[in-house]
């Protein structure tokens, strides 16, 4: 959290978004191998890579550079010599041929990964995931709240959020052992019923946090 090179922008999110207790809660430490799914704006990749130290490399598995869902922070930051451990990968084929993982990272957009638009077949994903992952690795998943029993697919492109206990049926239908959950996060004056862009709600979602470990 101590790192000079993050962004004041990222810094002021630090209070909503308690980077130090999600990688606790994860178990990130040095010399780890993680794989982070859609970057975005960097904002846990500079984190992940000061955690994981030189020993360690984070992996940021981002969509087509030309598409219109690029992201190009994560490559700036890879290029950027304080975080020589980090490395870019296209999201779309770029997860084979990985070391094996201590943790998979998923920040806010498990939900993308259902909307209607990408087609992906997402239990097919979360094996692969589980694959990839070392016997006894973990899956992190944060995610905006969505009503008990909401549509994902529908409440994915609508709102941006997914009924929590829909994201654990799939990711335990794929092979993951659910490891436990931390509700720093959660907010109970979310309604759940607004986009998590919503200038009444952003910033301040309702957020789950689950862990999913990899038998063995």
């Amino acid at each position: 959290m101590a790192d000079g090179q993050r962004p004041a922008a990222d810094t002021a999110r630090d209070a909503a978004r308690k980077p130090a207790e999600m990688l606790a809660f994860a178990g990130i430490k040095p010399g780890d191998t993680v794989l982070e799914i859609l970057p975005g704006t960097g904002y846990f990749t500079r984190i992940l890579s000061k955690a994981v130290g030189p020993k360690g490399h984070v992996y940021a598995a981002t969509p087509d550079p030309k598409s219109k869902f690029a992201e190009p922070a994560a490559d700036a930051i890879a290029a950027d010599p304080a975080y020589a451990n980090v490395s870019v990968i296209p999201i779309m084929g770029g997860m084979h041929g990985l070391p094996p993982l201590d943790v998979i990272w998923t920040s806010q957009n498990y939900h993308d990964m259902h909307l209607s638009t990408l087609k992906l077949d997402v239990p097919a994903l979360d094996k692969l995931w589980l694959s990839i992952l070392k016997p006894g690795g973990e899956l992190l998943v944060i995610d905006h709240v969505a009503a008990a029993g909401s549509p994902v697919t529908e409440t994915a492109d609508t709102l941006h959020r997914i009924d929590p206990a829909a994201a654990r049926a799939e990711i335990e239908g794929a092979g993951f052992v659910f490891d436990g959950e931390t509700d720093v996060i959660r907010n109970s004056a979310d309604p759940h019923t607004v986009i998590v862009f919503d200038p009444s709600i952003r910033g301040r979602t309702d957020q789950f946090v689950y862990k999913f470990r990899k038998p063995g």
